[in-house]
């Protein structure tokens, strides 16, 4: 079983190489099948050499600082609670609510980053890019042509589809099903998930029974909505962590929930 510590000190890898601007060193943290899904919702950058053209757009021209509010580790997944503030090379300043989440692998003795999963907010970093005045379009202005040159007109498309999210109802079906199992309302849910739908403590599979119990009382805050996902920090009798909620196409019903709390 692999120590707490070192998954943390692998994901810890990530900050610690963005804010000294160390490209090989970051992309060292990442197994060569690795998947980076930022925003989650957009089309994933698979493999070294497209993680690559990733931090060449959104890492490398900017000044990137993580405040880390919480980890949460199960099994071989480190939870992030937390803002990312981005100074972009033109001062505008952009921040960032997350939950983050890695996946690890061990490659040939030597964990790795095999999934990442950022959780935020497109449209809101637009807004908040847009509103910044002048330093703010001047900042899209130099975007635009870094996106084409480094991910091609098909990776522009695939980092657009980050706009397209479950969005409010997702949210307001997130925040049902929340209030339903804080109260103990396990007849309230049947509405609200998929036929077939997954619902998971930690890494464990549970019935609907069991799920209401442990999170009854369940307290939240800071939701988010990313593609079709939607996550937010919770507080359970078990610790805090991050709620993960996966909707179907329509953003109609839940297909899966995942309580991320630490199970190591």
């Amino acid at each position: 079983m692999v120590a707490e510590s070192a998954l943390i000190d692998l994901v810890e890898g990530s900050p610690r190489t963005v804010a000294v601007h160390d490209r090989a060193a970051w992309l060292r943290l990442f197994s060569s099948d690795a998947e980076v899904n930022d925003p989650v919702g957009s089309d994933p950058h698979v493999g070294i050499p497209a993680i690559g053209r990733f931090y060449d757009t959104f890492i490398g021209p900017n000044t990137i600082t993580f405040d880390v509010a919480r980890d949460v580790v199960c099994g071989m997944t480190v939870v992030r609670d937390l803002r990312v503030t981005t100074v972009m090379s033109t001062g505008a300043t952009l921040r960032i609510p997350m939950h983050l989440r890695y996946v690890a692998s061990d490659a040939d003795g030597t964990l790795k980053i095999s999934r990442l999963y950022a959780h935020w907010e497109l449209p809101s970093m637009v807004f908040q890019l847009m509103a910044a005045g002048g330093k703010g379009l001047l900042a899209s202005a130099k975007l635009t042509p870094q996106l084409v040159s480094n991910l091609g007109v098909s990776g522009v498309l695939g980092f657009s589809r980050g706009f397209v999210r479950v969005s409010r109802r997702g949210k307001k079906s997130a925040t049902r099903f929340l209030s339903a199992v804080a109260g103990g309302e396990a007849a309230n849910l049947e509405k609200l998930l998929a036929d077939g739908a997954v619902l998971e403590w930690g890494d464990t599979s549970v019935g609907v029974d069991e799920f209401v119990a442990r999170a009854a009382g369940i307290r939240w805050e800071k939701m988010i909505c990313a593609g079709r996902a939607v996550t937010t920090t919770v507080e359970t009798h078990d610790g805090a962590g991050v709620a993960a909620f996966d909707f179907g196409p329509r953003g109609r019903e839940i297909r899966a929930v995942q309580m991320l709390v630490s199970c190591n």
